[in-house]
């Protein structure tokens, strides 16, 4: 038995992991066909922060000049605020390994997945928006082979690919969908205009009752992101944006900064974070992005690992069309699979460890202190979570005991000048 089918790859989801995807897959001769329920341009909730390294995959793309040309602006690093009004600042140009770039981009979604998609598009994807997609269609064998939409059609395909994020209808319906009890946040996101004194660095305010996000995307507008833990998100029930308004008005250092903002968009909830997928494969059919796993907002690398992840997927994908049977094209999902762990495998620690350091006051300032009298340390973590420094850089015994153990910092280790 072969795996060959009549019809096209179907990938389910537009944003920025589809649109890599069916990029690479429409370069390469394959005929994916993009589903959306949106139709674009489309406002989405999110930090809207790409990280140093995300710019090659754009470039590889072809889109980055028309990204910046859009307004995006450019971001020189991260600065940090503890509990405790301790700053940390982390610059991308001041690591030793040096990346595709050295500063990262914000722009709205509404904009960056409207190129990406029309990228995909010109590559020569059958995009198809406003398409509402219920179901996963399986064939006699239990295997994958197309997608049941909202009016009771189906589309056929060779393969099925989840995109379509943190809720992904194709994850639950292979059941591969799994929640994480930990950290449970929900977050509030907005657009606000006349914020002041935002430079060129994104901004996370870390406090006992969660932490915010705000940095410049262009066009004189400052993305907030207001993440809380699962146990304060009901207060939302009462309004979002009074609540928004309530706890921004609480922190007197952020106060005074929006006393003269207005508030351009609507302020929109997603939430709970913190999900992984049993895996990122089952027989015919792959996940990709937050489809696949999205633990934390707060290190903003989430659409860093969108893009690579579909341009990562793609050469497994044609694998596995042209294998010569089942087994095969399975073998060539499973081993998409097992590189994603070995390549974003010790970003996930990382991403863990930060996640255990914001939930506790008394870490995140100790880890503040440090990181605000050792700049070194601070560029390097920046670095890390900016996807150009290789992790293992931060996790190692030297820099965790200088963090977290040592009363006094002590110089790190040198790390090879190689770009993850």
């Amino acid at each position: 038995m072969t795996a060959s089918r009549d019809g096209p790859v179907v990938i389910v989801g537009g944003g920025p992991a589809g649109s890599a995807l069916a990029f690479a897959l429409a370069r390469s001769g394959a005929q994916p066909i993009v589903l959306d329920r949106a139709t674009f341009p489309r406002p989405k909730p999110c930090a809207e922060y790409l990280s140093p390294q995300a710019s090659r995959v754009l470039a590889s793309m072809q889109v980055l000049e028309e990204v910046e040309r859009s307004g995006a602006a450019q971001l020189a690093g991260m600065v940090i605020r503890a509990p405790s009004g301790t700053r940390v600042v982390g610059e991308f140009a001041g690591c030793s390994v040096k990346g595709f770039r050295d500063r990262g981009l914000s722009v709205q979604r509404e904009i960056l997945d409207a190129i990406l998609l029309r990228a995909a598009r010109n590559a020569g994807a059958d995009v198809r928006e406003s398409t509402h997609i219920v179901d996963v269609v399986r064939d006699a064998t239990g295997r994958a082979c197309g997608v049941r939409l909202a009016d009771g059609s189906e589309i056929r395909g060779q393969m099925v690919v989840g995109a379509d994020g943190l809720r992904s209808i194709v994850a639950r319906r292979l059941g591969l969908a799994s929640s994480a009890r930990w950290p449970r946040r929900y977050a509030l996101v907005t657009h606000y205009r006349g914020v002041s004194e935002i430079g060129d660095c994104g901004e996370m305010h870390v406090e006992r009752a969660g932490y915010v996000g705000i940095a410049d995307v262009g066009r004189g507008l400052t993305t907030v992101a207001l993440v809380v833990p699962a146990r304060h998100a009901h207060g939302f029930a009462r309004g979002r944006e009074a609540y928004l308004d309530a706890w921004l008005a609480a922190r007197p250092q952020l106060a005074r900064r929006f006393a003269g903002a207005t508030r351009v968009s609507p302020v929109v909830a997603t939430g709970p974070f913190a999900s992984r997928a049993r895996r990122a494969w089952a027989a015919g059919a792959a996940l990709v992005g937050d489809a696949a796993d999205f633990f934390d907002p707060f290190t903003g690398e989430g659409i860093y690992a969108a893009l690579r992840g579909g341009e990562m997927l793609a050469p497994f994908i044609l694998e596995a069309l042209g294998a010569e049977s089942l087994g095969g094209a399975d073998g060539a999902l499973a081993r998409y699979d097992a590189l994603r762990r070995r390549e974003f495998g010790g970003k996930w620690i990382v991403e863990w460890l930060i996640g255990a350091v914001v939930g506790s006051p008394r870490l995140m300032n100790r880890c503040a202190r440090v990181l605000s009298e050792r700049k070194d340390m601070a560029d390097l973590l920046v670095g890390v979570t900016g996807d150009f420094v290789p992790a293992r850089a931060v996790l190692n015994a030297r820099y965790l005991l200088s963090l977290f153990v040592l009363p006094t910092p002590r110089p790190t280790s040198r790390v090879p000048r190689t770009a993850q």
